[in-house]
């Protein structure tokens, strides 16, 4: 099954505010993963963030898959990500 990136707004924010760099080696990532996410996906433990993360350096993308589509939930830090 093909998969393809979805972005929430906050999502998109949270990726704005990033450097360059980081965002360049997500998008590489991301893209590297859609054929078959969840081999390289993590349940979180509380979904009330996602059901899923992946793991980037030391940044975190939670997503949820929904049919075909990966939706981007949040990315971030990994310090920062988790807080409320």
């Amino acid at each position: 099954m093909k998969y393809r990136l979805v972005y929430t707004h906050r999502a998109i924010r949270d990726i704005d505010a990033l450097d360059t760099k980081v965002k360049q080696r997500i998008g590489k990532t991301l893209r590297r993963y859609e054929p078959d996410p969840l081999k390289h996906a993590e349940p979180l433990r509380q979904s009330e963030l996602g059901s899923y993360r992946f793991r980037i350096g030391d940044y975190r993308v939670v997503f949820d898959l929904e049919g075909d589509q990966i939706v981007i939930l949040r990315v971030g830090h990994r310090r920062e990500i988790y807080k409320r």
